[in-house]
């Protein structure tokens, strides 16, 4: 999963980036409102951790200007300033959640993961395919209930072929899912990642199928 954390106090930003990071999330940071407009505008991402005392934009502007761009991208809202004025007008103009500062980091994770099954449609922390279960809390991999041994970046590569299961993955997709600003993956990487995963996931009636120069997808094999 992608997240894009506004936010210009440094300190807590670098709080989150490490929980986050250490969840096996892909996490990009920026610290003023048009950092975080420009950002949105060019790419996608699968959630979005907001301060709302951003400087050169407010967070509520950039929050109008994500939906008013049609995007869905569902938003967490931090502010300093917890009043019920506030959380109304934050939830109004289309916000998915709201955290008060200060707060546990461990609530933040728990709030992050409820998001990210709304994001996916999902009910559970548990996404299950054929004989293929991955649990987002845990980041842990089962096979007909035996763990499967896999790294951060092939659990992040799982998790969205899981969320798309039955549907093509291009490779940019994967890409953009999976990494950092900064990071250095190419389409070559993910083949090698793809290759790794399937030696380790493909017992039974389950493979990621590759359709030539477009991408993967998670199937079910018919039995």
């Amino acid at each position: 999963m992608r997240i894009l954390i506004a936010e210009d106090d440094q300190v807590l930003a670098d709080g989150l980036l490490r929980t986050l990071r250490g969840n096996g999330y892909a996490v990009d940071h920026v610290a003023s409102g048009s950092e975080a407009d420009a950002a949105l505008s060019t790419q996608e991402f699968d959630l979005l951790i907001l301060d709302l005392g951003l400087p050169r934009l407010h967070g509520f502007d950039v929050l109008k200007k994500l939906r008013a761009r049609g995007s869905a991208t569902p938003v967490l809202i931090l502010t300093a300033a917890d009043s019920v004025e506030q959380r109304v007008k934050g939830l109004d103009l289309g916000a998915d959640d709201y955290m008060a500062k200060p707060f546990s980091l461990q609530e933040l994770e728990a709030r992050v993961r409820a998001l990210a099954r709304r994001g996916m449609g999902v009910a559970s922390n548990v996404i299950k395919h054929g004989p293929l279960t991955f649990d987002t809390t845990g980041r842990v991999a089962y096979i007909n209930e035996a763990m499967v041994e896999l790294s951060a970046r092939e659990l992040g590569l799982l998790e969205v072929l899981l969320q798309r299961a039955g549907r093509l993955v291009s490779k940019d997709q994967l890409v953009e899912r999976l990494c950092e600003w900064g990071d250095e993956v190419s389409n070559n990487a993910i083949e090698v990642y793809i290759h790794r995963m399937r030696k380790k996931i493909e017992q039974g009636p389950i493979r990621i199928a590759t359709v030539r120069g477009l991408g993967y997808c998670l199937e079910k094999i018919p039995g």
